[in-house]
C-alpha cells in the first residue's frame, strides 16, 4: 500500500506521548468532545472520514497480497503493554496504524489471493458498516433493537425460504411469531453448528415425566435416565473443527465425536456410516445428530446428504448440514441440485462472511422446525422474559450488534440473481484452472473440484515422469511434501500471490500417501483468468528460485 514519505519516516516513532502531561480538566474536555454531538464533532469526524478512506482506498487497489515483512520483526512492533495515560491525537494514531498494521495487513480483497474463504466485499458495505456502528443497537432484546429485532427475522425467513421453501401459509405464521425461530444470526459457522447440536441434544433429551431434562440436570443424570451407555455425534472425517469444540462443551468428549472416513471423492462412506449408527445403536450409544457437510473445508467437495438424510431419518436422528461454504449453491439453479437433500436437514449452517460476501461476524443457523430452538431458551427478569419477543432468549451471544443490515441489504442490493451470478462465476473459474493444471507439466491436480475449491500440487522435474505413471514411492511423496510446503511459504512470504496448503490422501502403488496439498479457493469476484495465470506462474518462478538455491547449497557443500 503507497504511504507518504512522512507516514514512513515515523513508523518506529511513539506517537502517543506528546500528551502525556495534559491537565486533567483539558483531559475531561477532549473526551467528551468524542461523544457530545456539535456542529465541531461532525467536522472532526468527517476530517477522520477523509483520511481513513485514503487509506481504505489505498489498501482496496492493492495488488499484492501482502508486505513481504517477516512475521518476527512485525511483532516486536507491538511489544509494549503500557496504556497511554492521555488521548492521542487522531492524526498521530492513524499514522501509527497505516504504517504498523494496515501497511502490512493482508490484502483479502486482492484478485490474487486466492488460498482462503476471504474476499473482497461489495461496496454497499462500508457505509453500511458506519450506520450499524454508530447506531449500536444490542439485537438480543428489543429494549436496544425495537426494529432490528423483526427485521433481522425478516432476512433469516428469506434464507429459511431459499432452503426448505415452505408455503406462503407457513411464512405468514412463523416469520414475526415470536415462539418460532426459523433462524438465528450468530457470529460465524463454529457458533452455528455448536447451537445446532445443543438444540439437538436438549430434544432428544429432554424433560419426561420426573425428569427435568439435560438442560437442568446435565448430561450424566440424562444419559442414565433414557438407559444410555454414552453420547456421541457422527459425521464425516473432514467434519469442520468446530464439531470437536461443540463436542467438548456438549460433555461428551471429543471421543465421542465419530468421525467417518471418506471416499475419493471427499465424500463420507455411506457403507461405513450405516454401520457406525448400527454399532452406536448396539451399545447403546446415544447419536445426539448425524453431520452432513456441504462443501468440505479442505476441498469444497459436498457429502451426499439425501443419502445422509434417509440414514438419519431411519435411525430418528437430528440430521445437521455443515453448509457454512457451500451453502449459498441454494442461489444457483445450475449447481443447486448439489445439494439435494439439504431441505431434509433438521438445521443447517451458512455462513454469510463467505460466499454471501458479507463481512467477518456473520454465521447462521436455520432450524427446519420452528419450535426447535425452544430446547435452548433462557430467560432473565431484567429482560429476555418469558413469551417476549427478544431474539438474545433463543442464542448463544448475550450481546450482539445489529450485523442483519448486512444480510438484509445482500439480499436486496445483490439479490437472488446477483448471488446466482456470483456463485456461477467462481465455480466457472475454479474449472478453468483444474484445466489449465492439467496442461502444465509442473503441476498435479489432485481432485476435479465439486464446486469452487481446487486441490493440486507441484511436482518437482525430477519426479514428473514417476509422477505421471503414477509409481511414485512413499520416500518420492515425502520430498514432494517437503518441497511444496516450502513453495507455499516462500509464496506467503514474498507477497505477490497467495495460495494455502492442506492434506490429502492419495493412492499410489496400491498404496495410500498423505500428501501436502496447495489449496486454491475462487470465491473473489475480481479474480480473473489471468489472475489465476499469474498465481500459477509465480508458483513455477518460485518453485525455480527454490531449485536453484538448492543446487547451490549443494554445490557449495560439495566444494
Amino acid at each position: 500500500m503507497a504511504l507518504s514519505q512522512q507516514r514512513q519516516e515515523k513508523t518506529q516513532q511513539n506517537f502517543f506521548l506528546e500528551n502525556e502531561l495534559t491537565p486533567q480538566y483539558a483531559v475531561a474536555e477532549e473526551v467528551m468532545q468524542l461523544f457530545t454531538p456539535s456542529n465541531n464533532l461532525i467536522s472532526i469526524e468527517a476530517k477522520m472520514g477523509v483520511q481513513t478512506d485514503t487509506l481504505v482506498d489505498d489498501f482496496l487497489s492493492a495488488i499484492n497480497t501482502n508486505s513481504d515483512i517477516d512475521f518476527n520483526a512485525l511483532v516486536e512492533t507491538f511489544s509494549d503493554s503500557q496504556v497511554p495515560i492521555n488521548p492521542a491525537n487522531f492524526d498521530n494514531y492513524l499514522d501509527y496504524l497505516a504504517n504498523n498494521v494496515i501497511n502490512h495487513s493482508i490484502h483479502t480483497s486482492s484478485p490474487r489471493f486466492i488460498g482462503h474463504m476471504t474476499s473482497a466485499l461489495p461496496c454497499f458495505v462500508r457505509p453500511i458498516a458506519k450506520l450499524m456502528t454508530a447506531m449500536n443497537q444490542n439485537v438480543v432484546k428489543i429494549e436496544t433493537a425495537k426494529a432490528f429485532s423483526p427485521y433481522e427475522r425478516q432476512a433469516l425467513a428469506m434464507m429459511h425460504r431459499l432452503i426448505y421453501n415452505f408455503s406462503d401459509e407457513f411464512y405468514t405464521e412463523h416469520i414475526q411469531n415470536s415462539q418460532s425461530t426459523l433462524g438465528i444470526l450468530v457470529s460465524g459457522g463454529t457458533a452455528a453448528n455448536i447451537i445446532a447440536l445443543w438444540c439437538a441434544r436438549n430434544k432428544s433429551l429432554g424433560a419426561k415425566n420426573s425428569f427435568a431434562g439435560v438442560e437442568k440436570e446435565g448430561l450424566t443424570a440424562a444419559l442414565d435416565y433414557y438407559g444410555y451407555q454414552g453420547a456421541v455425534i457422527i459425521g464425516s472425517e473432514l467434519m469442520h473443527y468446530s464439531f470437536d469444540k461443540a463436542a467438548d462443551l456438549l460433555g461428551i468428549g471429543t471421543h465421542g465425536l465419530i468421525k467417518i472416513p471418506t471416499n475419493g471423492d471427499n465424500q463420507v462412506e455411506l457403507p461405513a456410516l450405516r454401520q457406525a449408527v448400527a454399532d452406536c445403536h448396539a451399545k447403546n450409544l446415544h447419536i445426539i445428530a448425524i453431520v452432513g457437510v456441504a462443501g468440505t473445508t479442505d476441498s469444497g467437495n459436498i457429502d451426499s446428504l439425501l443419502d445422509i438424510a434417509d440414514i438419519a431419518q431411519a435411525a430418528n436422528v437430528h440430521f445437521h448440514v455443515d453448509a457454512a461454504w457451500g451453502g449459498p449453491l441454494i442461489f444457483s439453479e445450475q449447481h443447486r441440485q448439489k445439494l439435494i437433500g439439504i431441505e431434509r436437514a433438521d438445521s443447517v449452517t451458512i455462513d454469510g462472511h463467505k460466499q454471501l460476501y458479507l463481512p467477518m461476524g456473520i454465521g447462521m443457523v436455520f432450524m427446519r422446525e420452528p419450535y426447535l430452538a425452544s430446547s435452548i431458551e433462557k430467560n432473565a427478569s431484567y429482560t429476555m422474559r418469558k413469551g417476549s419477543f427478544d431474539l438474545g432468549k433463543r442464542a448463544l451471544e448475550g450481546s450482539r450488534a445489529g450485523m442483519a443490515l448486512f444480510l438484509h441489504a445482500g439480499l436486496h442490493l445483490i439479490g437472488l440473481k446477483g448471488y446466482e451470478f456470483l456463485i456461477d462465476a467462481g465455480i466457472e473459474k475454479t474449472q478453468y484452472m483444474a484445466a489449465r493444471i492439467t496442461t502444465m507439466s509442473e503441476f498435479e491436480l489432485l481432485s476435479q473440484p465439486d464446486i469452487n475449491l481446487l486441490l493440486y500440487r507441484y511436482i518437482p522435474e525430477s519426479f514428473r515422469e514417476l509422477t505421471v505413471k503414477k509409481q511414485l514411492t512413499e520416500s518420492d511423496n515425502q520430498q514432494i511434501n517437503i518441497f511444496n510446503e516450502r513453495l507455499q511459504k516462500s509464496q506467503r512470504q514474498a507477497g505477490r500471490t497467495f495460495i494455502s496448503r492442506t492434506t490429502k490422501i492419495i493412492t499410489c502403488l496400491e498404496q495410500e500417501f498423505s500428501v501436502t496439498a496447495l489449496r486454491a479457493v475462487i470465491a473473489n469476484p475480481l479474480t480473473t483468468k489471468d489472475d489465476i495465470d499469474a498465481v500459477l506462474n509465480d508458483q513455477i518462478q518460485i518453485a525455480l528460485d527454490l531449485s536453484i538455491s538448492d543446487s547451490l547449497e549443494a554445490t557449495q557443500s560439495l566444494a
